[in-house]
Parts: C-alpha cells; structure tokens; sequence
C-alpha cells in the first residue's frame, strides 16, 4: 500500500508540475486533463499493439479501491476544509436558497434524469432496468463540492453566487446518499421502500450525521480555546475530522454533513473566539495545502480511470445524450427557478445560467457509481457517469470563467442582507 501511495503521489506532482509549468490550467482541471490525455494515448498505443503500458496503468487503477479511497478517507478531510472557509453569517442569510436547491432541486433532479434515462435507452440497444436509472439519477444530481469550489474560487465568480452554489454542493451530497441508499435497498430487496422506513433512514443519516458534527465541533471548538499552541491546534483538528467520520461510518449516518457542520462551527466559533492570530494563519495553511493536495491526486485519479472503461458506438452517443440530459435537469431544478424568482434568490442578473452551467460533478459521483454490486447495470452506470463527470469538469470547468464574466455585470455584487 506504502508503494502504491508513494507512486500515485509521485505520478499527482508531476502532472502538477506540469501543468503549472507548461500548461497553467485551474490545478484540478490541469491534472486531470493530463491525465486523461495520456490515458487515452496509453489506449491508442494498446490498440496498435503496444501492450505492456496499458497492462501496466490498468494493473495499478484496479489497484486502487476508488470509492473506498474517496467516501472513507479523501472525502473527510475536503469537505472539512471547504467548510472551514464558509461564512456562516452569510450562508445564513442565504439559507432557503441553499436548502431548496439540495434538497428539493437534488430530488427533483434524481426523478427526472432516472425516468427520462429510462425512456432514451429505448432509443439504443444499451438496457439498465428503471430502477438502475433512478441511481444514476441520484449518484449524478449532486454538485460536487471538491469539484465546485476549486473551480469557482478561479473562475472569479460573485460572492453571493459562490456562496448558493457551494453552499449547495456541501449539502446536497448528503441528500443524494440518502436517495441512493434508498434506491439501492430497494433493488437488494426488491421490495419498494415504505415511507416510514424512508423516513427512519432519512432522519439517521442526516440527523445522526448532523448531530454528530455538532457534537465534535463544539468538543473542538473548547479545547481549541482552552490552550493557544498552534502545533496541538492543527493536531486537534485533524484527529476530529479522521475521528468523527470513522464514527459516522460505525454509526451509519451521514459522515459528509458531519464534516461539513464540524467545519462550520470550527472555521467560525472556532475563528472568532478560540484561534490566536498566529493559530489562525497555521489552520488556514494546513487546511488549505491538505485540500490543495488531495484535489489533485483525486482528479488525477479519476484521469486515470478511463483506462478501465469499455468504449463503445453506442456507449458514446448514449453518454452524449446524457450529458444533455443532465444539463438539462440542473437547469429546470436550478436555473428556471432562480430566474422566475429573480429578486428573491437576491442574487445578481444571469446568474441562473452561472448556476446552471457550475454545477459540476466530480469524485462523488463516480464513488457512488463505483460501490453498487458487480454486473452489467453497474458496468454501464459507471461508465456513463465518468462520461458526465469528464465533461463536466474539463468542458463547465474550463468555460465558467468566461460564462462569469459574460453574464454578470461587473462589481455587481449582491448583499446579504439587501
């Protein structure tokens, strides 16, 4: 395992290196761009009948537990850092906005991309029964927060706007495990899911997995004020966000709120009124190299994992049309909203299209994708989801900045409290 890290580390600083060097790309986009460039060149190679790197690149992907790397250990430490830096007085102020787009608009994108996927399969000789499409549908309507707020950050979107957008990515990841959990249990079982057992699942994993990153993060934010050493303070940080999602796990609730609520509380309880000046700047430096680092070696990941997919004819027009379909459902669950809502989402001018066009998808998805039951349903399920999350990074990633620019006023900057 020591090897295996040691090398994908390796091969993360190289591409980094490159890509700030030669290319200077947005870092998740740079390397996960170079990444799949090679991969795909690797594929050319084999098809020439060059096969000994091929071998060698796929015998080291499938050496790599992708979901449990990201959902068991990545995850944890991303979200907690990309909370640490949320202001929660200004997520308050924006908090039916956040909360209608995660929970109603994650629902309503599910349903729409599971039964629309449905009836487009019938127009190809690729088959997934319905409720496989309903889990695409839940693994792919979350916004991914690792993808989402990297890119925003470089893509000089508004405040209020990077504020709603990854607001919603922090949440609505939660929301869409839960959906998927539910679709899953269904197939396993057969059996469609009563309400009330809906409900139960519904209320532990998100109130367990809020309960718990209230719990940790005010324990944190009292030792963090009970002693000014920021060696020790940076220490109880990390032990927090590795303890409380190996609970959350054994619990089986919601270890990515329990992140997000743990940061929250750290990054603003903990700011204020438990961090020295010089305490402060260190937890920052630590977080923000922690996050800088893990982003790259996952999006060089997910780079790496084409290798494992089977191309095909029909595979790429079905992804084609999917990725349609995707954009799609975010701009009727994100989009038209915001823009028939206007004044009320309290947001600048055109950014409904900001909205629409930044919802990226990344890791999670392709974690999830990854974790359902051998076979062909899932075969064609990750498969389809790498092909929305490649675009949806290279293609959104890369054009947001522009998109930004184009369609929001300069200096136009909503505030909070307007």
């Amino acid at each position: 395992m020591l090897d295996i890290i040691a090398l994908f580390l390796c091969i993360t600083a190289a591409l980094a290196y490159l890509n700030r060097r030669y290319i200077g790309l947005p870092p998740a986009i740079g390397v996960m761009g170079i990444a799949l460039a090679l991969s795909l060149l690797n594929m050319s190679l084999d098809a020439l009948g060059f096969h000994t790197l091929h071998s060698l690149e796929q015998s080291l992907v499938k050496s790599i537990d992708f979901s449990e790397l990201l959902m068991q250990g990545i995850l944890s430490l991303l979200l907690f850092a990309g909370a640490l830096h949320v202001d929660l007085s200004h997520l308050r102020a924006y908090r039916w906005q956040v909360a209608s787009l995660a929970v109603v608009g994650t629902t309503l994108s599910t349903l729409l991309i599971g039964f629309v996927l449905w009836q487009l399969l019938t127009l190809t000789d690729l088959q997934l029964p319905l409720s496989y499409c309903l889990v695409f549908g839940a693994l792919i309507s979350p916004t991914d927060p690792i993808a989402v707020m990297g890119i925003l950050k470089s893509a000089g979107a508004p405040k209020s706007v990077e504020l709603v957008i990854s607001g919603e990515s922090l949440f609505n990841d939660g929301v869409s495990v839960v959906l998927f959990s539910l679709i899953v249990a269904m197939i396993a079982s057969g059996e469609a899911p009563s309400v009330s057992g809906a409900s139960q699942l519904l209320l532990k994993e998100t109130g367990g997995g809020i309960l718990l990153g209230a719990v940790v993060g005010y324990v944190t934010y009292r030792m963090l004020k009970s002693i000014d050493s920021y060696q020790e303070e940076v220490l109880i940080t990390l032990a927090a966000v590795l303890g409380a999602y190996a609970i959350a796990a054994h619990l089986h609730i919601s270890g990515p709120l329990a992140m997000v609520v743990m940061g929250l509380i750290v990054g603003n309880q903990g700011r204020s009124y438990a961090m020295s000046e010089q305490t402060e700047k260190n937890v920052d430096m630590f977080w923000e190299l922690i996050d800088e680092i893990l982003n790259a070696v996952l999006f060089v990941l997910i780079g790496l994992e084409v290798i494992l997919i089977q191309f095909s004819n029909s595979l790429v027009v079905t992804g084609l049309m999917i990725i349609v379909l995707t954009l799609l459902a975010r701009l009727l669950t994100a989009g038209v909203p915001i823009a028939l809502l206007g004044q009320r989402f309290r947001l600048p001018k055109g950014a409904w299209s900001v909205v629409t066009w930044g919802g990226l998808r990344g890791g999670i998805s392709v974690a999830l994708a990854l974790s359902l039951p051998p076979g062909e349903a899932r075969d064609l399920v990750v498969s389809l989801t790498y092909l929305v999350v490649v675009f949806s990074i290279l293609v959104q990633g890369m054009t947001i900045g522009k998109l930004v620019k184009r369609v929001i006023p300069c200096n136009h900057e909503a505030k909070p409290n307007e």
